[in-house]
């Protein structure tokens, strides 16, 4: 089992010193959100809540999370990073793949690319991006993004995007891990077909077994199941030792987790007192397994 620190909405002065501290005291990865912006309104429900409402406000903190990655980067040696999850969607692939490209090269190849395809329509239309047709959109993408990253001179010529032979330099030395995110069958399909693994956003323990056995089924009939596949979790119903070790037995490999929220403490919360939670939960939970 690997735990990974996630610091969603956490002021940006506190991302280094955060990580720091996750590296010290035992964390594998860091995740790190994604929202392009806040619109004043949307056309569709937010999908991993309720009542469809979004749970941050226009105040609410963001950083590009290939930027923070790289800033972070910069003040640890071993600790790895990875969006959970970014909007592909609304992205270019091509400039995606620069940009991923280079944090995988700044980091020392410690960066994987969690995605999905993004559920506003607003993010959609003010980047330029169409909303109809963004499943498939994001399958082409994803195609991009592995080719260009495995180096070489490379060309593509699909429905949505279209170019000629080119080639970004340095590529990743080693390949960079896509996790896929999405609760929906397409999203599970994707993940099981393309994937390096699974990312979930906030899920019962029951919900999650089912989603890991239906990602299961599918990674069979894609003929993918001997493959290494991780299953990264927000479970909201299971914790501490015992609840992490149930998730362990479903087939959770990756627990995400904000130490500081089990201590009472909000997102904007004094570094120092985050910090002394993360490393409570160190004590307490990580040298357990």
């Amino acid at each position: 089992m690997k735990f990974t620190l996630s610091v969603a909405m956490s002021p940006l002065d506190q991302l280094a010193e955060l990580a720091v501290t996750a590296e010290e005291c035992g964390f594998a990865a860091i995740a790190l959100p994604d929202s392009l912006f806040y619109s004043e309104t949307v056309t569709a429900d937010y999908p991993y809540t309720p009542d469809g409402n979004r749970f941050w406000d226009e105040e609410t903190p963001w950083v590009d999370p290939l930027i923070a990655a790289a800033s972070m980067g910069a003040v640890t040696s071993t600790i790895r990073f990875y969006t959970s999850v970014l909007k592909l969607g609304s992205r270019n692939p091509v400039l995606l793949a620069r940009q991923v490209g280079s944090v995988a090269a700044l980091t020392g190849d410690r960066f994987g690319l969690g995605l999905g395809v993004g559920w506003s329509p607003e993010e959609f239309a003010w980047c330029g991006a169409p909303y109809e047709h963004r499943g498939k959109r994001v399958d082409e993408a994803i195609e991009v993004l592995r080719l260009i990253l495995g180096g070489g001179m490379v060309e593509y010529h699909g429905r949505f995007f279209d170019f000629g032979k080119l080639r970004m330099s340095p590529a990743p030395r080693a390949r960079v891990p896509f996790y896929v995110g999405g609760h929906t069958e397409a999203a599970l399909r994707r993940a099981a077909r393309v994937g390096d693994g699974w990312s979930s956003a906030m899920m019962k323990f029951d919900d999650l077994d089912a989603t890991i056995q239906r990602l299961r089924q599918l990674r069979g009939e894609f003929g993918r199941d001997g493959e290494p596949f991780e299953i990264q979790a927000v479970c909201i119903d299971r914790f501490g030792v015992d609840g992490y070790r149930q998730q362990a037995e479903i087939g959770v490999t990756d627990i995400i987790t904000m130490p500081w929220v089990f201590e009472g403490l909000g997102f904007d919360a004094d570094i120092g007192k985050k910090k002394d939670s993360i490393k409570k939960f160190a004590d307490e939970i990580i040298t357990s397994f």
